[in-house]
């Protein structure tokens, strides 16, 4: 074995590990200064382990598969990931924008498996310019401040 095979990821690519992992890196990091859940770790993971099947199956399978049906397939598994996360506290559904941005987690991780590297890191940087600007829109705007947007402060208010 060579030194060359040791550090060969064939049919994965180093380029697509480390977009991967930057553009779940970029997501998690804020996910995680604003103390919710889906960090850097779950992100990063997400990202990379869909890279992981789409590139796979694309390359080992080529064309005795339809790379479209294990897409469909991931984007169905993370789903219900995302379905994991959600939960019911006090009769509000909470938990949503993180299944949200696990979903696009896995998306960028599909549009990197095709080998749009960068246009990955740029959904990332964009699903974080999203994120921070709908916090800094709610926090400034009364009117966003409705339903499960409402800010509690202090004692909550009989409903």
């Amino acid at each position: 074995m060579t030194l060359a095979d040791f550090f060969s990821v064939a049919p994965l690519s180093w380029n697509g590990i480390a977009a991967t992992i930057l553009s779940g890196t970029i997501v998690g990091l804020e996910r995680q200064l604003m103390g919710k859940p889906v960090g850097v770790r779950t992100s990063a993971l997400v990202c990379l382990g869909t890279y992981v099947f789409v590139a796979a199956a694309n390359t080992l399978l080529g064309a005795h598969t339809d790379p479209s049906r294990v897409i469909g397939q991931v984007i169905t598994g993370i789903g219900f990931l995302g379905a994991g996360v959600m939960l019911t506290r006090d009769g509000m559904v909470m938990g949503v924008t993180s299944a949200a941005t696990i979903w696009m987690l896995a998306a960028i991780g599909v549009i990197i498996a095709l080998d749009h590297f960068l246009v990955g890191i740029k959904l990332a940087i964009l699903t974080v310019v999203i994120l921070v600007g709908m916090d800094i829109m709610e926090a400034s705007f009364r009117s966003m401040q409705r339903g499960v947007h409402r800010r509690f402060q202090g004692k909550k208010p009989d409903l």
